[in-house]
C-alpha cells in the first residue's frame, strides 16, 4: 500500500463522508414501499451520523466531550450496519451492501479502539 493509500485509508472524516455518500446512493436504489422508505431514512441518519460526530470528535474541547462523541460514532456505525443488514431481506444491490456492512463494521471496530484508548489514558 503507498503512502498515498495508507492517508486516504485512515482519513476518517473523508472515508465516513464517502460512506455517508454510498448510503445515499444505495438506498435511492430501494424500490419505494413503506418499509423502504422507513429503513432508508434511518439508515440514512445513522450512516450521515457517524460522520458528522467524527468531525464533532476532533473539535472537540476535552478528552471527556471527544470520548463521547467517539461513541456516538461507534453506536452509529453499529446502528448503520442493522439496518444496511434490514436491506439484506431485499436483495437490491448485495455487492454494494455487503461493502457496506463491511465498511460499518470497520468504523465500529476502529471507533471501539479509539473509546478503548481513551479509556486507558
Amino acid at each position: 500500500m503507498t503512502e498515498i493509500e495508507n492517508t486516504k485509508r485512515y482519513d476518517l472524516e473523508e472515508r465516513t463522508f464517502q460512506f455517508a455518500k454510498r448510503v445515499i446512493a444505495l438506498v435511492n436504489l430501494l424500490f419505494k414501499t413503506l418499509a423502504n422508505i422507513e429503513i432508508g431514512k434511518q439508515l440514512v441518519r445513522s450512516s450521515g451520523s457517524v460522520g458528522a460526530n467524527y468531525i464533532e470528535a476532533n473539535e472537540s474541547l476535552s478528552k471527556k466531550d471527544f470520548f463521547m462523541r467517539v461513541r456516538i460514532c461507534h453506536k452509529e456505525a453499529k446502528e448503520s450496519r442493522y439496518w444496511l443488514k434490514l436491506v439484506a431481506a431485499m436483495k437490491e444491490d448485495e455487492n454494494e451492501r455487503d461493502s457496506l456492512v463491511n465498511e460499518a463494521t470497520e468504523f465500529m471496530r476502529i471507533f471501539g479502539s479509539i473509546v478503548e484508548q481513551s479509556r486507558k489514558s
